[in-house]
Formats: C-alpha cells, structure tokens, sequence
C-alpha cells in the first residue's frame, strides 16, 4: 500500500463536491481552519454549482475531481460532504496521474465509493475523516480536527475507546483496514467498487437507516462471505436508527451482534468513528493494530 507524502505549511488543498451540493456559508470555518494550519485552499471549478439536490452534473462534479488529482500542485483533496452522489461521477473519471502523484483524500460517508476504489483498486492509503461540511466553531477546535491535521502532517496519533465486552481482545490484532458507511457497502456490492474484507479489520456505520434495513445489508455481508475472514470488525456510530411501528425487537448494535455470532474474531463496537460528534480519522488501506488496555478498553496504532 502506497501512503501519500504528508503536507507541509504553504502546500496547496483542494475541495471539491462529488454528491450533494453545498452553500459558501457552509465551508467558511473548513477554509478558514485549512489556512490557520498555514494551507493554501483551492476551491473547485463548480464547487457551489446546484442540479437538483446535486453539486452540479455529474460531469462537473467529476470535472473538479479530475483536476485536482491530475494538478501536482494540490497535494491532499477534501471532499466538501457526503449524501448520494459519488458513484455517478466515478465513470467519468481516471486515475493515472492521481497513482503518479498520490495525494490524500479525505471524507467519508457516501465518499465511501472512493476510499473502496482507491484501497482495493489502486493500492493507495486514504482518510475515512471528517469533511469541510462537518466543520463548526465547536468541532474546529476538538480533538478529532486535531488528529485530522496530525496525520496530514506526518504524524500517526492511536486511538483509544471503550468497547462492549462482545468478543474483545485478549492479544494484539493486525489487518488491512477497509469499509466505510455500511448502506455504501452494500450498494457497491456486485460492481468493481466492491471490498475484499479477506483478513481484513472492517470497519462499518451508518445514519438515519430502519433496523430491518440494517439487518438486511448485515446478512448481504454474510452471506455473501465479506464476513467470513475477518481479522475484527470495528463497529462505528449506528446514528438516528428507525424502527417501525411494529417493533424490529433488537437495536443496531444487537443486530450486528446476532448476524456475527457463529464467528470467532472479535466484534469492537462503540467505535467513535461515522456520523458521531467525535468521528477519529482512520487510514483505510493502512495495516492496523489493535491491542486490549483492559478488559473492555482497546487502544489502536496506524502504521503508515
């Protein structure tokens, strides 16, 4: 796996929208927080564009994209926010001056599409991190922005978490990061975007989704053997879950729980990671290592 040079003060960032569309408004304190870490910020072309809910046609959005990869003055690309939208732009694009001049890429949600691509595909590291949209007066100065300029600049901060005491670990664990948004993953199930999860950590979350559609994409994944060599999954935010007026009878976690029973890796929920208050950055593609703290206390290391 290929790890993009970190940044240095006075390099060049680029923000392009690859789903939904987006006001100026909405990225004022990302590009005012990109230029006090001393960053130069490059919007694209169409950034602020609108069709329908999208940031432009699918070929502007893809125009943006292309641009800042092939431009080896834009050394990392933030995707501005996520919704539904990136698979639509992915045949319009190429990536051969991008696995010239690899450069981070960061987002995460519906950018799920391009980490799968670029990991499994391409070979090269990417950022599950949060995006110019998440950013506020609150969440500019939180530990997790922290970390997020730590790792685009050179350094690999581990993450600690409490986790449930549903097959936790009792030894160091090391695999290949991979996943993102589970309804993504499941989406891109049976195309050339789809993971391979073999000896792998996958990490999964997700918003605003019924438990019965949960348990679905959960059995898709089994049955269809993305859960069968795992090294561990890692369970993020399962955020504004829905039930229906009669009653599912488990809650996400559960869900996740029951489908992964008959497996002995283990399960690490509680991760605080997806579309939580307190979404860490996680190099996907990178061989991770996870190692228990105490019983229910687990601490991961990147490597790249």
């Amino acid at each position: 796996m290929i790890t993009p040079p970190h940044l240095n003060e006075n390099d060049t960032v680029g923000i392009v929208a690859p789903a939904r569309s987006l006001s100026p408004a909405e990225l004022k304190e990302a590009i005012e927080l990109y230029k006090s870490w001393g960053l130069n910020v490059h919007p694209g072309d169409n950034l602020y564009k609108k069709h329908n809910q999208f940031a432009g046609t699918e070929t502007e959005r893809a125009s943006d994209l292309q641009k800042m990869m092939d431009n080896p003055e834009i050394k990392a690309i933030f995707c501005a926010r996520g919704g539904y939208g990136t698979i639509r732009v992915m045949e319009y694009l190429s990536f051969d001056d991008f696995c010239d001049n690899p450069k981070w890429l960061v987002g995460f949600s519906d950018i799920t599409v391009l980490h799968s691509y670029i990991t499994q595909k391409l070979e090269i590291k990417t950022l599950h991190a949060p995006m110019p949209y998440n950013i506020n007066r609150e969440t500019r100065k939180s530990q997790t922005t922290q970390m997020l300029k730590d790792i685009l600049f050179g350094k690999t901060p581990g993450i600690t978490w409490q986790t449930e005491p549903y097959k936790t670990v009792l030894h160091e664990i090391q695999g290949k990061l991979t996943g993102g948004n589970l309804s993504v993953l499941y989406s891109l199930r049976g195309t050339s975007y789809d993971i391979d999860t073999s000896d792998s950590i996958l990490f999964i979350e997700d918003v605003d989704e019924y438990l019965y559609h949960i348990d679905r994409m959960m059995m898709n994944l089994k049955k269809g053997g993305k859960l069968s060599n795992l090294r561990a999954l890692l369970v993020g935010g399962m955020t504004e879950m829905h039930d229906n007026e009669t009653p599912f009878g488990q809650n996400a976690y559960e869900i996740i729980q029951n489908v992964t029973a008959s497996y002995n890796y283990p399960v690490l929920f509680n991760f605080p990671g997806g579309h939580t208050k307190n979404n860490s950055p996680l190099i996907m593609g990178d061989t991770v290592s996870i190692v228990p703290e105490s019983r229910n206390k687990i601490r991961m290391s990147f490597n790249a």
